[in-house]
């Protein structure tokens, strides 16, 4: 099985997720200021995947300061902080994750002891990787019995957008696991093509069938009666279940609703942002231009014309089935069952 990011004490060792399906590489970045630009070029990608390598970057950026005084180790700090929280702006695991490593330095800084705060983040982001694979196959114990065999899909919501297993196609996986004969239809995911590139080439590896569609036909295989059920992640869940994820996932849950067809969600905690009273406040990411015109370094469309790249769009909480989280399932009223999950132990 590949593995999507490693802590090493060489640096953060990634798939380079832009060269799939054609390559498996695995750069090492040595820096924070690398592995933010990887998070921001999508190297990386899938939001609990970009929480737990912007947590090994500030380990990373923290194991490398040079500071003379107390002072300056927390001004350095802070910057790294900031530097990989501008990555990117929807996926909130990105902050959540920031948020428990500066909740950890705050702990231990006060110690003095500096090399003892650089082996404390360190931990806690090691730790952080192996949580989100333990969550990831909880959720997927949670939702897998709400499967029917045909299920689609869109972006990619696998081991690849996540520390391992993952949470749209970690119920897949678990109901795989469970002896279900499952069916999946990937939708292309434009223009970053993760459905194509990602998720077909994830459920390949494990020998789950796929189908791969472009994200123009889901509806007619709902019409066509050939589509049980939706399963799709999420970057950012507001409290009322408003979720915001890839761009063309509002399409696809009015297409089930239209079909009758259950469209569920799965996410970890960490994604829910019930600070936001509903998805209207999301910040809706807008990428380069670029990667609607060409398709790797082929042009695809006559040079110069316009181009509008939300990278994110926001599926209203009606149109939500169930919420499927590490903690159980669940649905509306959102507002209610979302706080419910959210509470600590």
């Amino acid at each position: 099985m590949f593995k999507t990011l490693e802590w090493t004490q060489d640096g953060v060792v990634m798939i380079d997720q832009r060269k799939l399906p054609g390559e498996e590489l695995y750069p090492v970045f040595r820096t924070y200021q690398e592995v933010a630009q990887a998070i921001r070029d999508m190297v990386v990608r899938g939001a609990p995947a970009i929480g737990v390598a912007a947590a090994m970057g500030v380990a990373l950026g923290v194991k490398h300061i040079q500071a003379g005084n107390p002072q300056e180790f927390e001004r350095q700090f802070g910057e790294i902080c900031e530097t990989l929280a501008s990555t990117r702006p929807t996926a909130v695991n990105l902050f959540w994750a920031i948020e428990r490593m500066k909740r950890v330095f705050g702990q231990h800084f006060p110690s003095g002891d500096l090399q003892h705060v650089k082996g404390a983040l360190e931990a806690e982001a090691v730790q952080m990787h192996a949580e989100d694979i333990a969550l990831n196959r909880r959720m997927g114990s949670f939702g897998a019995g709400l499967l029917g065999e045909r299920v689609l899909t869109h972006c990619n919501a696998g081991a690849l957008a996540t520390a391992g297993y993952g949470t749209a196609l970690g119920v897949i996986r678990a109901a795989v696991e469970q002896g279900k004969k499952i069916q999946v239809f990937a939708d292309e995911t434009r223009p970053f093509l993760q459905g194509a590139r990602l998720t077909a080439w994830e459920l390949q590896k494990d020998n789950i069938p796929v189908t791969l569609i472009t994200d123009n036909m889901a509806g007619y295989f709902m019409q066509q009666g050939k589509i049980d059920c939706v399963v799709v992640g999420a970057d950012r869940i507001a409290a009322n279940g408003d979720v915001a994820n890839k761009i063309g996932t509002y399409s696809v849950a009015v297409l089930a609703k239209e079909n009758n067809i259950p469209f569920y969600v799965a996410a970890p905690i960490s994604t829910l942002d019930l600070s936001l009273p509903s998805g209207e406040h999301i910040p809706i990411e807008q990428r380069p231009s670029r990667e609607v015109t060409h398709i790797q370094q082929s042009a695809i469309a006559p040079e110069g014309v316009q181009v509008a790249n939300p990278a994110f769009d926001v599926t209203p909480n009606r149109y939500v089935t169930a919420i499927i989280t590490e903690r159980g399932v669940a649905r509306a009223p959102y507002n209610q069952s979302l706080k419910a999950v959210s509470v600590l132990d």
